[in-house]
């Protein structure tokens, strides 16, 4: 069972600026409380005990959460002091992990995987990674995520306009030990040129649970009618 997770939480958020000027995506207040509250209550509940936040841009923003959400502890920071994208990020945070697979987890996002499926799923495949992945249908903002008969990632394709398909929930199960071990840049993107570059084992679980990315104004809004689907 996988009992440790990366959220990544340092990202910029200029798409919701117009939204919630000032302040990190994921910390946007949705239902009185910082997004991100909602993310690791879920993950508590469903098993990781030790969370590490990847952070950057303005992260004295999270003081306050780390108050009141770990006030006996069971989180560590990775800080980036310059913007290493997505999987340097990732590769810092992984050097202060001890698990040998971590969850990775995006701070502006919320899938609701179910967390002992995904970690069965990725033993028994002994993959890389494996990505849960949420069926949708009709949309142009994601990519879709084709598999093969065995579950194997096969192909990644581009945004456009798509009447169903599987997207990339980004939620991931990633084994830590094995991608330290790469000749990995210092600066990268984890989704480009780790998972698109079609040189790893990557599976794909299939989770049709609630899923929000609030990286855009409008569902920033719908995300706070729907404040009963992240409790």
């Amino acid at each position: 069972m996988i009992k440790e997770a990366i959220i990544l939480a340092g990202g910029l958020g200029t798409r919701l600026r117009s939204a919630v000027p000032e302040l990190p995506k994921c910390m946007a207040p949705v239902g009185g409380r910082p997004f991100i509250h909602y993310i690791t209550d879920y993950f508590r509940r469903a098993g990781i005990a030790h969370f590490i936040f990847a952070l950057g841009y303005k992260s004295d923003s999270f003081d306050a959460f780390f108050l009141e959400d770990f006030p006996s502890g069971g989180f560590s920071i990775s800080l980036e002091h310059e913007p290493l994208g997505t999987g340097g990020a990732i590769r810092q945070a992984c050097t202060i992990g001890s698990e040998d697979s971590v969850l990775i987890l995006n701070g502006d996002t919320f899938f609701g995987v179910r967390l002992p499926e995904l970690s069965a799923f990725h033993g028994t495949k002994d993959a890389d990674c494996s990505l849960c992945l949420k069926p949708m249908t009709n949309f142009d903002r994601f990519g879709v995520v084709e598999l093969d008969e065995d579950q194997r990632v096969r192909q990644f394709r581009e945004k456009q306009r798509y009447t169903a398909g599987l997207i990339n929930g980004g939620v991931y199960a990633l084994n830590r030990k094995r991608f330290l071990a790469e000749n990995l840049p210092e600066k990268f993107s984890f989704e480009k040129d780790y998972l698109e570059k079609g040189r790893h084992q990557l599976y794909g679980l299939i989770q049709d649970t609630y899923f929000i990315d609030i990286g855009i104004p409008e569902d920033y809004i719908r995300v706070q009618k729907e404040l009963n689907q992240l409790l």
